[in-house]
């Protein structure tokens, strides 16, 4: 019984992290990101329209958890970010959204739909 109910709670601890870590479709377990940062990311779907040095330009969805309409923007990328992936001009991504403490997005990761 005891190995039972230890079992069960092993299970029970441990779903929550699975379950962080591929939200959205994206495994962010190997993300060098701090919880802070983790915890404010948001995730959206968008067109990739060019890669830069350093910034991305993307014409995203609606981002009701920031309040923000589709539009078409450049985003910078993060000094850790992480591309999951090859993707292109004209591809369909997904983009998990890192709040810097400048109070701007930036790009934490990106993944093809």
């Amino acid at each position: 019984m005891k190995t039972l109910s230890l079992s069960i709670l092993a299970l029970a601890l441990s779903a929550p992290l699975a379950l962080a870590q591929t939200s959205d479709g994206m495994d962010h377990s190997q993300m060098q990101m701090s919880d802070a940062q983790m915890e404010g990311a948001v995730h959206t779907t968008a067109t990739l329209n060019s890669i830069g040095d350093g910034t991305v330009n993307v014409s995203h969805d609606p981002i009701p958890e920031i309040g923000w309409p589709a539009m078409t923007m450049d985003f910078a990328l993060t000094s850790e970010a992480q591309m999951l992936g090859g993707a292109s001009a004209g591809d369909k991504v997904t983009l998990m959204l890192i709040k810097g403490e400048d109070g701007m997005y930036a790009i934490g990761a990106m993944m093809p739909e």
